[in-house]
């Protein structure tokens, strides 16, 4: 698909706070039906890059564009967008969020309210358990059918059942042909994304399929009956380390250093290359992108 098909098309974007990049130079595309997860650590510039192409941050260089064209209000009553902070109205009641949102994009007959939604209608937003909350958000953003949906960190903070079903109403807006954009810092949820687009430090560090954004990137896996010692001495060598069950991991590194390691320590073990996961790349890409220097700015 070419370029023209895509529903966003960011080239090049830069947003400046003083002196902080906050996005340098990222590029990205969304196109009808696809799911483009924005993955990135807390403070990697995702949100900003949002808010820059909902036209609510401005611009310090590169080009957006929503629908074809710069980020306008037209272009936003096609889209819907549940921020990080849901953008309910909390002092007003379940039912009244609806009946507002509805009058703002001209929906003369909303659809019925989900069992769970409908029945809560009569309270207050902040009465309302969190995970209610954000099927009310998303059931909010759905009501003027956009074929745009930007969800800033949509599932944080519920559980994984209620983390399914959200999961469960996103799929069936790509399959409706709905373009999505979603923000996360999950690696399980970047696994339910057609295509990732990795940022770090406010850069773009990687994308594609997730296969692509972990590419060649291998791991030594540590199988040990004293797999805790094996786990603090690698930890002490400097090495990245993780845990999957008892099996400790070290990504981006030799084999020979971890069995030498291991073996100063007097640690018998099994130790074999593995595939890195992706959020082994993450810390990986992550670690790459601190290490650079930032790039000059006039």
């Amino acid at each position: 698909m070419s370029d023209r098909s895509a529903v966003v098309r960011v080239d090049g974007a830069v947003r400046r706070f003083g002196r902080l990049v906050a996005v340098d130079d990222v590029s990205l595309r969304v196109r009808a039906g696809e799911i483009v997860g924005l993955l990135g650590a807390n403070g990697a510039g995702k949100t900003t890059l949002i808010k820059m192409l909902l036209g609510l941050e401005a611009l310090d260089g590169g080009r957006v564009l929503v629908f074809g064209a710069p980020p306008s209000r037209a272009a936003r009553r096609r889209l819907g967008y549940v921020p990080q902070g849901l953008g309910l109205y909390t002092d007003l009641t379940v039912d009244e969020n609806i009946a507002f949102v509805a009058g703002a994009f001209g929906v003369a007959h909303p659809p019925p309210a989900p069992n769970e939604i409908a029945a809560v209608g009569p309270r207050l937003v902040r009465d309302v358990g969190l995970g209610v909350q954000r099927r009310l958000a998303f059931f909010c953003a759905l009501l003027h059918h956009p074929e745009l949906l930007v969800l800033d960190e949509p599932t944080s903070g519920v559980d994984p059942l209620a983390r399914a079903r959200l999961w469960d109403t996103i799929h069936e807006q790509a399959e409706a042909g709905v373009a999505v954009l979603v923000t996360t810092h999950a690696m399980q949820e970047a696994e339910q994304c057609d295509h990732l687009v990795v940022m770090s430090r406010g850069r773009r560090v990687g994308a594609g399929p997730e296969a692509d954004v972990v590419g060649d990137t291998a791991a030594v896996e540590v199988v040990a009956a004293q797999w805790s010692a094996a786990f603090d001495a690698l930890s002490a060598a400097g090495l990245p380390v993780t845990l999957a069950g008892r099996a400790v991991r070290a990504a981006g590194v030799e084999r020979s250093r971890v069995e030498a390691v291991l073996a100063g320590a007097s640690i018998a073990a099994e130790v074999r290359d593995v595939p890195a996961t992706l959020e082994e790349t993450m810390v990986l890409v992550d670690r790459a992108a601190s290490a650079r220097p930032p790039m000059a700015r006039t």
